[in-house]
């Protein structure tokens, strides 16, 4: 949005004023200034009014011309050598003398120009900087004094702000809502503009029913209100000079005094109006209605545009004649030959507006407006205002009949306000003599002032164009905005301090998924809710009662789940019906089981790994197996602090419903705080589901208490500098017993044999024996242990002499037997 210095100037005295004073107004009131731009010519040093003398053909060239200037009593009279061709002897120009610096840093010295000197030059508007016309030279028609400066001829320059305006506040899109503004911020009276009263009825005389005989809105809903009047006897001609400015001074081209005077009106008020030739309305009629399919128009920008009923026009008793809120139609534009004016002010819904600028792609600076949304109750102010300046500038007569159709609703909103829900809320004080002035320099009327035992309390009345406004925290916002964001005292902030670290259900779930997805799983979030005939899957018949709601929304969404590899599967079987090669597939998130009577909430992660079977490949990797899935949840429970070494039990008879009975193992209780199952997912009913191909899985279930806070640190471990020692080392040990529980007591009785002599880099299982040599329930587990010193290179016999007293406590400590 421009607006232009000297046009706010007319309803609020910014003397005294800078641009940036200005500029940081505007920016602590709300808005952004994007630019500001300077109009008008320069200061202009060297450059005055003079006349010209005489004017000869150049000898040595046709297009040029040498003349005698006369540049006043104090310069006297110069020979300038000229290659404009639209000026005459007698005629008064701009002359730069020697020495003149004009815009783009263009120096004016006393040169030869073919052999003839000049001394200066007589100049265009557009060397001056203040058009873009350089044709010809910038005659003074008004015939100033000789010898004077010539910025004392040129209309002063104006200061043009590029204002973006927010969403809320339409009010702001004309010069008289920013001057608003302006004035409530440097406390300075706001002046309005001077608008005509009407007369009541109009005389007998002043009747033209035959320019406009009836008015009809048949889409009440998308206009609520539709003004017209008619001007009878207007000369179409150029806009007074004042009025070009301004317009110009935004970006508007001046077309004529009424299409000019209607774009001065929206930008002065931001109500938009449209004027038709009166004589060009077909039956004297206009009709405001939904257009007809198919109908078509040709707009002022010269483009024929078809219509929907979807799209409201204002038509006369046979076509459409403007697009309502957007552009007019060139079957109704004023032109030279109009003498009789239809003016129209209207109020159209935003809604409407907004769909047909978007089904056409075309926009204007009314339905920026109208979508934006417009005061209908300034409405009646706005048309007052055009129909002044029409008369003022066309000439003409107003003449009747009025039409009116649709109702003005009276607006009324008060907003009961507490001044110590202003402190409280902005957690400083304002004087209350000063939140009083804010409110009124708003025009925000203290309609009661009460005071109470707590204190006082204000009704305040909100003007029309203020919709944004409707409750007491956005009257604390203007009288902060009043008082200046600036001004906020500065203050310790005072807030609770932070943990270094996030919750350990957080830090859980957060480690847990980084390991999946370092695993090239791809992460799911399905629904907390499932359908029963999971949960029946999931857990036992009676639990599944339990985790029901009484009132489910959906049928699918009845049950707390009580296992995520449901969801995980569903996502499998979506997948694979759509062709998409996806096998490895990880969730964290919560479930649910019951236990003693209770709820328990657990805080879970599961995943599972599937067949690629849509892959096709010359080589296949190793396939994903019952280990694969224990080493995965080996590592997830790790996370939390479990340790999963004792895997002794298979799972249990209620558990294969979900697991494939003998291909799968389970692992703690809730009892404990924590449980993990883990292997192939029952094959029936994976079968049954249309899934392909085998599929394995692990589910980590914790409860959120049991989840340790202590995270594990990973520390700089060096690289062994000297060679490693090696050995090998059979033990023949029970068949139930775990390999992992025998390597960890290999390796608790090697650091106390060796101490801190050397270190056994890693103890590591390497062949399981079964046969001959080894007595019936028992099994071989063979071992490779390696050592190393971090500052020599171990002998044999010392390393011999530690293997052996290794093998003699281990045997005394387990009773494992030695395989040789």
């Amino acid at each position: 949005m421009k607006i232009s210095r000297n046009w706010l100037q007319s309803y609020v005295n910014l003397a005294g004023k800078t641009d940036d004073e200005i500029s940081r107004a505007v920016t602590f009131l709300g808005f952004e200034v994007e630019s500001v731009q300077l109009t008008g010519a320069p200061k202009l040093d060297s450059v005055f009014v003079g006349e010209v003398l005489t004017r000869n053909r150049h000898p040595n060239a046709d297009k040029l011309s040498v003349c005698t200037v006369d540049v006043g009593p104090a310069h006297g009279v110069k020979t300038i050598v000229c290659g404009a061709q639209n000026y005459r002897v007698g005629d008064r120009v701009p002359v730069a003398l020697a020495g003149a610096v004009l815009p783009g840093n263009f120096v004016i010295k006393q040169s030869k120009i073919r052999g003839e000197l000049s001394d200066g030059m007589m100049c265009s508007g557009k060397e001056l900087g203040i058009g873009e016309d350089h044709s010809g030279l910038l005659i003074l028609e008004q015939r100033p004094a000789l010898g004077l400066p010539i910025n004392e001829v040129l209309p002063p320059g104006d200061v043009v702000f590029d204002i973006e305006i927010t969403p809320n506040r339409p009010d702001c899109l004309c010069h008289l809502g920013i001057a608003r503004e302006l004035a409530a911020w440097f406390r300075v009276p706001l002046n309005y503009p001077d608008v005509m009263v009407e007369p009541a009825v109009p005389s007998k005389d002043s009747v033209r029913s035959d320019l406009l005989g009836g008015v009809r809105v048949d889409a009440v809903e998308d206009c609520p209100l539709y003004l017209a009047r008619i001007i009878s006897g207007v000369k179409i001609g150029p806009s007074p000079a004042w009025l070009q400015e301004r317009l110009t001074a935004v970006g508007l081209r001046p077309i004529n005094n009424v299409v000019d005077v209607g774009n001065f009106v929206m930008l002065e008020y931001g109500q938009p109006l449209h004027a038709f030739d009166a004589r060009k309305l077909a039956g004297s009629a206009i009709v405001v209605r939904r257009a007809v399919d198919g109908e078509s128009i040709v707009t002022l920008d010269g483009k024929p545009r078809t219509l929907t009923s979807q799209t409201l026009v204002i038509a006369d008793a046979t076509k459409p004649v403007v697009i309502a809120g957007v552009m007019g139609g060139v079957n109704s534009g004023v032109d030279e030959s109009t003498t009789d004016l239809v003016l129209e002010a209207a109020y159209f819904k935003r809604q409407s507006i907004r769909a047909t600028t978007k089904r056409l792609g075309l926009s204007s600076d009314s339905s920026y407006r109208y979508e934006r949304g417009v005061d209908p109750h300034a409405l009646p102010e706005a048309a007052r205002r055009a129909i002044s300046l029409i008369l003022q500038t066309a000439g003409g007569q107003l003449v009747g009949p009025s039409f009116r159709v649709g109702g003005d609703v009276p607006w009324q909103r008060e907003i009961v306000l507490h001044p110590r829900f202003v402190t409280e809320r902005l957690g400083f004080e304002i004087p209350l003599t000063d939140m009083k002035a804010a409110l009124e320099s708003l025009e925000l009327t203290l309609a009661r002032d009460d005071e109470l035992d707590t204190g006082p309390v204000w009704t305040v009345e909100i003007p029309s164009w203020r919709d944004d406004l409707d409750r007491p925290i956005d009257l604390v916002e203007e009288i902060l905005r009043l008082h200046g964001t600036e001004r906020i005292p500065v203050a310790p902030v005072s807030s609770p301090g932070l943990p270094e670290n996030d919750d350990p259900v957080v830090e859980f779930n957060r480690r847990a998924m980084a390991y999946l997805v370092g695993h090239d799983f791809h992460e799911c979030v399905n629904y907390t809710l499932r359908s029963a005939r999971e949960a029946a899957v999931t857990v036992e018949s009676a639990t599944v009662e339990k985790l029901g709601l009484s009132n489910p929304f959906v049928e699918d969404q009845s049950h707390l789940r009580a296992s995520l590899l449901g969801g995980l599967v569903e996502s499998l079987r979506l997948n694979q019906s759509r062709g998409l090669s996806v096998s490895l597939l990880g969730e964290s998130g919560r479930v649910f089981h019951e236990r003693d009577g209770r709820l328990l909430e657990c805080v879970a992660i599961g995943f599972i790994m599937a067949e690629d079977v849509a892959e096709r490949t010359w080589l296949r990797r190793t396939e994903t197996d019952f280990f694969s899935v224990k080493h995965h949840a080996q590592s997830l429970a790790a996370l939390a602090g479990i340790d999963l070494v004792r895997l002794t039990r298979p799972v249990s008879e209620g558990e294969c419903r979900q697991w494939q009975a003998g291909h799968a193992a389970s692992a703690g209780d809730l009892s404990q705080g924590w449980r993990a199952s883990f292997g192939l997912l029952n094959v029936a009913a994976m079968k049954a589901l249309g899934i392909s191909g085998r599929v394995y899985g692990g589910e980590v279930m914790v409860l959120p208490e049991k989840i340790s806070a202590e995270g594990s640190h990973r520390r700089y471990k060096p690289f062994g500098q000297f060679p490693a020692a090696l050995r090998d080392l059979a033990l023949v040990v029970d068949e139930a017993l775990p390999s992992e529980e025998a390597r960890r007591a290999l390796a608790k009785a090697a650091r106390a044999v060796i101490g801190t002599a050397f270190a056994v880099e890693r103890i590591s299982v390497f062949d399981v024996y079964r046969g001959e040599g080894v007595p019936d329930g028992k099994k071989s587990l063979a071992f490779s242990l390696v050592f190393r010193a971090e500052d020599r290179t171990l002998t044999d016999e010392e390393v011999n002499r530690a293997f052996q007293a290794l093998q003699e406590s281990l045997i005394a400590a387990t009773g494992y037997g030695i395989r040789k």
